[in-house]
């Protein structure tokens, strides 16, 4: 099995792993109700979609 010749430092280590985070979703604001939501996704909160309803959400 391969072994590294030299130890790697803590900078090396670091460049790898920078991109192994948790990143926050992006939201939007609904441009029918103002409420956040999902980018290219029907708000789950009035059920519309680029201005059109396309799903009939119950309110309670």
């Amino acid at each position: 099995m391969a072994l590294p010749k030299r130890r790697h430092s803590k900078t090396r280590r670091s460049k790898r792993r920078t991109h192994d985070r948790l990143r926050r979703p992006s939201t939007i604001a609904c441009s029918h109700c103002g409420q956040p939501k999902r980018p290219h996704r029907v708000c789950p909160h009035c059920g519309h979609y680029k201005g059109e309803e396309v799903l009939l959400v119950k309110e309670s």
